[in-house]
């Protein structure tokens, strides 16, 4: 079903396409501007709204709701502040309908850079019947068979669901019914400590729901470096949630008045009871109907295999964003596809993706680009480790946010940027500046002599490369 009857205009179908995409999120959307930047004449099928998930169902509508649960606990707290909220009153509803509304500002956006670029756009479902040809499948112009000399797959994946459990977006969701939500639940259970499962504990715990965050690994967040994730595991028990790591759910079963489970951890077996359970396990590509049954593409996993040019195994048929598999992140999405419309129309090779940030943006949020400490042991890799805390920050100090620590990570020999990572406020926002320094080659020490404005967050940056050679002055 469409939920966005938004439609586009197909021109003249005799006439190919250079560049026909399936798929308008991160990847798709900005696979068919680049084509219409560089004078080629792109098509866009996406089956809901311009953006895809991220920006309708995920990325862009949630740090809408993080917001709104960040205002609230200002608002708390504000006699830190000289001054005092009385009777704070939220209405749940209306946070949700702002993420909404965000979300369809964005889309609108996407659908104006389409026009802008001569980008068609169509909104139905679309399916690849051979190289060079591709028909809509449902939608106001369902029955279209269209030509084009280039082909993209970029239709991204879907939250991982699990068969016993069916979602019915009440008692059991994935993060798509909940960014839907009407009502906030009392209680909740989250399968999965990933950014997915982190954000919501934050938002909903911030708002007044019990939480439980579930994980089987030993920390929450496990893909970051360690000592970054036990410091936010122990900010959100801080906070209330009630985090259960090193935990499995052995059965989930929906009962009259809400959802029970069976826990297994090192103290044993355990049953507990929520209103509702959020899966946030992971995702699954989404390939349904995308592919004609005799037009095979090699796969792994799943997942569409591409080469250097983000090629498949079909010629003049190409993929980018996640559904070519890992990192499942907007932003390596977008660049993908960038680069692989770079190359396919002649404009410059495709430039190999080297290192790219992860972001998480709860509270404390956390940001990290690089390896982690545990994989530079692992490769035996010679480093060094600067840290900074933002206690010991002025402007961290001083808007009352002193949670969290730099900590980068540099080679031994030459002091190059190897990894680094970031718990506290504006983490997301701080770690490009180390970004831009492993993509230039930076050494710590130029990190260090580049002049930061004082008092700012990102002093913590330069007294963090300070200290890798004991050079920091605050701490």
């Amino acid at each position: 079903m469409k939920i966005y009857p938004t439609t586009g205009t197909l021109m003249n179908l005799e006439k190919p396409y250079d560049l026909i995409v399936i798929g308008g999120g991160p990847a798709g959307y900005a696979a068919g501007i680049r084509a219409g930047q560089l004078g080629h004449r792109a098509l866009v099928i996406e089956k809901e709204r311009a953006g895809g998930t991220c920006l309708n169902w995920g990325c862009i509508p949630s740090k809408a709701l993080l917001k709104s649960a960040e205002a609230y606990q200002a608002a708390l707290h504000s006699e830190t502040f000289g001054f005092t909220c009385k009777e704070i009153e939220v209405d749940f509803a209306q946070v949700m309908a702002r993420s909404r509304s965000v979300a369809d500002q964005m889309g609108g956006g996407i659908e104006f850079l389409f026009k802008k670029n001569k980008v068609d756009y169509v909104v139905g479902s679309a399916k690849l019947i051979e190289p060079g040809l591709v028909e809509v499948t449902d939608g106001d112009h369902a029955g279209s068979s269209i030509k084009g000399d280039r082909v993209m797959i970029a239709t991204g994946c879907k939250p991982r669901t699990l068969e016993e459990v069916p979602v019915d977006g009440s008692r059991i969701m994935t993060s798509r019914e909940a960014l839907a939500m009407k009502e906030m639940p009392a209680s909740i259970a989250i399968l999965g400590a990933g950014a997915i499962g982190a954000e919501f504990a934050y938002f909903l715990n911030a708002f007044g729901c019990k939480v439980t965050l579930i994980e089987m690994l030993p920390n929450v967040l496990p893909v970051e470096d360690a000592e970054i994730s036990k410091a936010l595991g122990k900010a959100f028990v801080k906070q209330g949630i009630d985090c259960r790591t090193n935990t499995r759910v052995d059965q989930i079963e929906v009962v009259d008045d809400g959802v029970t489970l069976a826990l297994h951890s090192e103290k044993g077996d355990e049953a507990i009871q929520v209103e509702s359970v959020l899966l946030a396990i992971g995702v699954v590509p989404n390939l349904q109907g995308v592919l004609a049954d005799t037009c095979k593409v090699e796969l792994s996993r799943g997942y569409v295999q591409v080469d250097e040019t983000y090629q498949t195994s079909l010629p003049g048929v190409y993929a980018a964003g996640d559904i070519i598999g890992p990192p499942w992140l907007a932003h390596v999405a977008t660049y993908r596809a960038v680069q692989a419309v770079n190359g396919m129309f002649g404009h410059a090779d495709p430039i190999p993706m080297s290192a790219f940030p992860g972001c998480t943006y709860c509270q404390p949020q956390v940001a990290s680009i690089g390896v982690t400490e545990e994989k530079a042991k692992e490769e035996g890799i010679a480093y060094k480790i600067g840290k900074f805390p933002f206690a010991a920050s002025g402007k961290a100090v001083a808007v009352n946010h002193p949670e969290g620590f730099v900590k980068i990570i540099v080679g031994e020999k030459y002091g190059e940027i190897l990894g680094a990572h970031i718990i506290g406020s504006d983490a997301t926002e701080l770690i490009t500046e180390y970004g831009l320094g492993m993509k230039l080659e930076a050494t710590v020490d130029e990190i260090h002599q580049t002049i930061h404005a004082h008092p700012t967050m990102s002093e913590a940056l330069a007294e963090a490369a300070a200290s890798v050679n004991g050079e920091a002055i605050h701490i």
